[in-house]
Formats: C-alpha cells, sequence, structure tokens
C-alpha cells in the first residue's frame, strides 16, 4: 500500500473493560481508502467489540478512534459515517424491502426523489432489483442479508463494517455473499472492516488480516504471509492445519530427533547464528511429501510413519501419520493424545498423486519436508516481582528473585522484572539487572506501584507472559486473595515464594483426575524439562472415585513426562471415607516430605477453574496447601489449550 493513500479508519490503543477486565487490550490499527481488513479470532476475542466501539455503540473506556481524519471517539453513532451490518439481518419485519433501505435516509430528510433513486441503485447494485416491494419474511435469508447491506450503504458511509454477517447462513449462500460483498466493496472503494472466526472466509476477502486473542492484536499481514510465516504459534495453528514442533536449532536450519532440516526463510528470531536453542518450526499438510520407498522422497526425509487414516475432501486426500518419538523434540500440534509417546504429522496431497501412490490406515510411508518456517516467539516469558526498601530487596522478593532467574536462564526466556517499593527507581533495578546476570533471551526492567500482587495483575494485562514469580512474605494476611489478584488478568501461570528456597530439583505434581489436570502435568513437565528435575504425580481419592479411572490417568501423565525427558512416578493416596479438605491437604504435605528419595522442593497445584466472569477463587485445599506449604507453590491455570513455547 502506497505512502499516498488515505487512511479511513485509525485505532490507537483502543481498550474496553468490563467488570474490571480488559475484553479489548491497547489494541491499534489502520486501515487505507478501500481495503478490506478482515479482523480474525475466535469466539470471544474481542472482535465485536471492537467494532462496536468504532459504530459507537460501546464506550471507549481509553484510546482514540479516526475516521477520515476526524476524531470521532465520543460522538453519537449517527455523527459518524458508519454503515453497519450485523449477523442477524435487523430489519423492519412489517416494513418493505423499499422501506427498510429507505429508513437511514429517512430519517436524515433525504427528499422523497433522492430517496427512491437512490433506493432503486442499491437494490440493483445487491442484486435485488425489482423485489423492493416485498416484505422481508419473504425473502430468503441471503436475500434479507442483501438488503441489510444496501441499508447499510444508503447514506453512503465513509467506512463499511460488517459484523459476522454471514454466521446464519448456508455454504453455498455464504459463498455467493462473499463474492458480493467483495464486488461491491472493491466498486465502491470504502474502507471495510469484516469481523469473522471463519479463516476461509478471511482468506477469501481480506486484502489484510488481523489475527486477535484475548482482546489482543497478535499480527496483522496479507493472508498468504500470515499462513505461510505467521510469527506465534496461536496465528500457526488457528490460520489452518499447522504440524508445529519444537526442535533445536542449528547454524543451517533446525534438528529434530537425528534429522536436520533447512529453514525456508530467515527466522528473524536469530536461530542460524546464536548459540543452539530450542525453537518452534511449522510445515503445513501441503508440504508433506509422502512415498512408499526412501529413494522416492527428494526432499529432506523426516522418516517413516503409519498411517493412521485417511479423508476423502474432494479435490484432494488428507492423512494422518503416526511417526516413532524424535530424541529433544516436543511437538505442539496436532497434538498427540495425552500419555501418547509419539508424534502426529498431517498430511495432504492431491487426488492425482493418491491414485499413483495409494496409502490407507495401516500402511507405511516415508515422509519428507519441502518447507519449514521457524516462528519468531523467542519462547518462555517469565515476570518477576522485585519488591524492597531503600537499600534492599526482601527476602522473599530475594528468593523469587534467584529462582526465578535460574528458570529463565536455563529455558533462555524473556524476563520482565516489576520493580515495586524501594525498589521502583531507576537506580535500584540497575543493581538487580546487574545481579541477575545474563543467559537470556531477553531482560527489560519496569517501574511499579501499588500491591505486588495488583502490579503483576497490570503487567499481564499490558504484555501477556507465560510464568509469573511473586515472593509473599509468610506472615502475609489474605494470601487467597494475593493469589487470586496475581492471577486475576491474562492467563499466565503464578509461582508463589514464600521464603529462602533453592532451584527445584523434585517436583510434586498435585491432581486431579481429567481433563484440567492435563494442563498441569503438561507444563510442570516443561518446567521440570528445563530444571533438570525429576517429578512425582499425586492424586488423592476418597470413598467412591473411580481407582481404575486414576491409575490410566497417572500412567498416562508418567508416560508424557517421559516423553518430555522428565524422570516421574506416579501415587495414589486412599481414603476410605469422603474426603475432608483438610485431609486432602495433610495428605500432600506428608507426601512432601516422606519419599524415600528425599525432600520434594515444588509443589504443583491446579488453579480452580474461572467462573463465567472470568474470576479464580482461592479457597479450600488449594489456599490450605498456599498457606501450608514449605516449599514454593507453582499454581497452574488448568486450561487445556495453554501452550508453553519450549
Amino acid at each position: 500500500y502506497g505512502v499516498e493513500r488515505t487512511l479511513s479508519i485509525i485505532l490507537e490503543q483502543l481498550t474496553k473493560r468490563y467488570a474490571g477486565n480488559a475484553v479489548v487490550h491497547q489494541l491499534s490499527l489502520e486501515v487505507t481508502a478501500g481495503e478490506l481488513l478482515v479482523l480474525l479470532g475466535p469466539s470471544g476475542s474481542g472482535k465485536s467489540t471492537v467494532l462496536r466501539m468504532i459504530a459507537g455503540l460501546t464506550e471507549v473506556d481509553a484510546g482514540r478512534i479516526s475516521l477520515r481524519g476526524r476524531d470521532v471517539t465520543h460522538l453519537a453513532p449517527q455523527k459518524r459515517g458508519v454503515g453497519l451490518v450485523f449477523q442477524h439481518y435487523a430489519l423492519f419485519r412489517t416494513q418493505t424491502v423499499a422501506e427498510n433501505v429507505e429508513f437511514p435516509l429517512a430519517i436524515r430528510r433525504v427528499p422523497r426523489s433522492e430517496r427512491k433513486r437512490r433506493r432503486e441503485e442499491l437494490l440493483e447494485l445487491v442484486g435485488l432489483a425489482g423485489l423492493g416491494a416485498r416484505l422481508p419474511r419473504e425473502l430468503s435469508g441471503g436475500q434479507q442479508q442483501r438488503v441489510a447491506l444496501a441499508r447499510a450503504l444508503a447514506h453512503r458511509p465513509e467506512v463499511l463494517l460488517l459484523d459476522e454477517p454471514f454466521g446464519a447462513l448456508d455454504a453455498k449462500i455464504r459463498t455467493e455473499l462473499r463474492r458480493t460483498i467483495r464486488e461491491i466493496q472493491r466498486e465502491l472503494g470504502i474502507a471495510t472492516i469484516f469481523v469473522t472466526h471463519d479463516q476461509d472466509e478471511a482468506f477469501e476477502l481480506a486484502d489484510r488480516v488481523a489475527v486477535m486473542h484475548w482482546g489482543r492484536l497478535l499480527e496483522i499481514g496479507p493472508p498468504r504471509e500470515l499462513y505461510l510465516r505467521p510469527e506465534t504459534e496461536f496465528v500457526a495453528t488457528f490460520l489452518g492445519t499447522a504440524n508445529l514442533l519444537v526442535g533445536e536449532s542449528t547454524p543451517r536450519g533446525v534438528r529434530l530427533g537425528e534429522v536436520e532440516l533447512p529453514l525456508s526463510a530467515p527466522s528473524g528470531n536469530g536461530s542460524a547464528s546464536a548459540a543452539p536453542r530450542r525453537i518452534q518450526v511449522l510445515f503445513r499438510p501441503e508440504d508433506v511429501v509422502l512415498a512408499t520407498d526412501r529413494a522416492s522422497v527428494s526432499v529432506p526425509l523426516l522418516g517413516r510413519g503409519l498411517v493412521e487414516r485417511t479423508t476423502f475432501v474432494g479435490a484432494s486426500e488428507r492423512l494422518r501419520l503416526r511417526l516413532p518419538p524424535l530424541a529433544n523434540t516436543r511437538a505442539i500440534a496436532p497434538a498427540a493424545p495425552f500419555g501418547a509417546d509419539h508424534i502426529l504429522v498431517e498430511a495432504s496431497r492431491s487426488q492425482h498423486w493418491a491414485e499413483r501412490t495409494p496409502l490407507a490406515a495401516g500402511d507405511e510411508a516415508w515422509l519428507g519436508v519441502r518447507h519449514v518456517h521457524a516462528l519468531a516467539h523467542p519462547g518462555l516469558s517469565v515476570t518477576i516481582v522485585a519488591e524492597g526498601t531503600a537499600t534492599s530487596p526482601t527476602k522473599v522478593a530475594e528468593a523469587a528473585l534467584d529462582i526465578g532467574a535460574e528458570i529463565a536462564r536455563r529455558a533462555h526466556a524473556r524476563v520482565t522484572v516489576l520493580g515495586l517499593g524501594g525498589y521502583a527507581n531507576d537506580a535500584a533495578l540497575r543493581e538487580v539487572r546487574e545481579r541477575l546476570g545474563g543467559g537470556f533471551s531477553s531482560l527489560d526492567s519496569r517501574l511499579a506501584a501499588g500491591e505486588p500482587a495488583r502490579a503483576l495483575a497490570e503487567e499481564a494485562e499490558r504484555r501477556p507472559f507465560d510464568l509469573a514469580l511473586l515472593g509473599i512474605a509468610p506472615a502475609a494476611k489474605n494470601l487467597g486473595v494475593a493469589v487470586e489478584t496475581a492471577l486475576g488478568t491474562g492467563d499466565h501461570h503464578l509461582l508463589v515464594v514464600r521464603g529462602p528456597a533453592s532451584l527445584p530439583q523434585r517436583l510434586l505434581i498435585c491432581v486431579a483426575v481429567g481433563e484440567p489436570g492435563k494442563s498441569d502435568v503438561l507444563f510442570a513437565g516443561r518446567l521440570a524439562r528445563h530444571l533438570g528435575a525429576q517429578a512425582t504425580v499425586l492424586t488423592v481419592l476418597g470413598a467412591g472415585h473411580d481407582e481404575e479411572a486414576a491409575e490410566r490417568f497417572l500412567a498416562a501423565s508418567v508416560r508424557s513426562l517421559a516423553a518430555l525427558g522428565v524422570a516421574a512416578r506416579s501415587r495414589i493416596a486412599r481414603f476410605e471415607g469422603d474426603l475432608e479438605d483438610g485431609e486432602k491437604s495433610r495428605e500432600v504435605l506428608a507426601e512432601l516430605a516422606e519419599t524415600s528419595e528425599g525432600f520434594h522442593d515444588l509443589l504443583v497445584l491446579g488453579a480452580p477453574l474461572a467462573d463465567r466472569r472470568g474470576r479464580i477463587t482461592i479457597g479450600g485445599v488449594v489456599l490450605r496447601l498456599l498457606e501450608g506449604s514449605p516449599v514454593p507453590v507453582l499454581v497452574v491455570r488448568s486450561d487445556p489449550t495453554e501452550a508453553a513455547t519450549s
């Protein structure tokens, strides 16, 4: 896009909060005249809220909105020059098509003759000429949405906003309307933002795609660029089927097990020149080459796999293959079943190649990869709170700094230090940076204010991270509230340090059997791998619990940890009667100290699931263990979608 083109839409640091939680956080983007930008993301990512703020239907808490050079942040909706189309047509049921289209002109007191001329012009534009006398109920869903589009364009808006306009329509009609809207948008040259969660829709319509998640703008760019060369894990997996692995960088590319693959282009993360480190790599299903004999694979070879299934999808065939585990390689997508030690690979090929080399479930095939792309995401992100007096950090803050720094160093992570209290000054933070030393992907520091837990929550709202370390003195009151506050914003995990502690070497992972417990095991396992630590997976069962299910879950947990290179064992603590919170916590605390191999030095707990408002409440067993644990406690958000980078 040339610099001479006019910017029609400018959003600057746009923020919206509900019940104290940011549903849109400091979002900034620009749309040029005539451009169609697709705002893409899963449900609940904040897309529609952004559109409603631009239209003036939702108040802006912070930030600025400019349309065609005018600041409209606080203008009434009717004064913004915006055309808006919703998923649900919002037509007046008792008015004809003609009356619906004319409505925006009628309320603006446009003369009748001009309204009629504009109405006929628009009905012809959207393919409804001659249907002006019909009522909405006499039209199909696709036709009703065309009426809604004509009405949105009637008053010649400066920008057009479409909020999932095809969500209620079938696939064929959606395809037809996509073409119609693209043609109309190009003909009128109107700046347009189109909201959807459908990747195919985004690819077909967009000049550029802006991907949102949890209220943040992750990446923006042309569809092809984002699909082939995404920078983040979420975008890589959300924009289509992805094979995403974590391997080790080499001077020439990436090592996955015994195989070294060249990168298709510079990754932007310094992997080619830096010392070996963990790196995420992506290859799409269409990049996979399959053959029944090794010599026929002319591209870099990944290995030999077993076909799990094949699927006919019209012009192509999709296959899923199972590969043996690759040393020092972790699969992110597609995710293998919990407890499995193999790697899954998605492949696709034309029907021509499917007929030349037939493959069925149970067959073996050699896999080659044409292109491998390295993601720019540099790995684990760690935030540490440094609180102190004017002369020195508090004991618990000092312990949190030391443990956090060593974890980050071993994970080659990004580190942010928040300076609080007497450490909320540049000189003190310089001392902290000198104390921490090097070995990180990056080291940043920021001045903060207020209570440590609140400062951490505000930092999570400003910039997401994976793991936070917070020192809380043993005598501190309201421990549960502090942990709730620290976890209240963002989706990070929390390591609570309550006194002097050494780098953890033996983890006790206390889990409940079920889906949330898998997240606890997997994140704790990744942390243990960085630390070179061992682990015990513990569950406590009372009367009426399914012991066989618990044994299967724990066995799968041990296998998952072994796949990460973590030595692990499991234990079930059984009680005959109904379990009270006190009994559960006493059993866990006893296990911390009573192993034949020695003391555990880190307790891992799953955070309670958030309520409908996104709030986590700390109480019961979790609070008892936080209060009674003699070692640091890692509180893991039990979210099956969580995925740390390395």
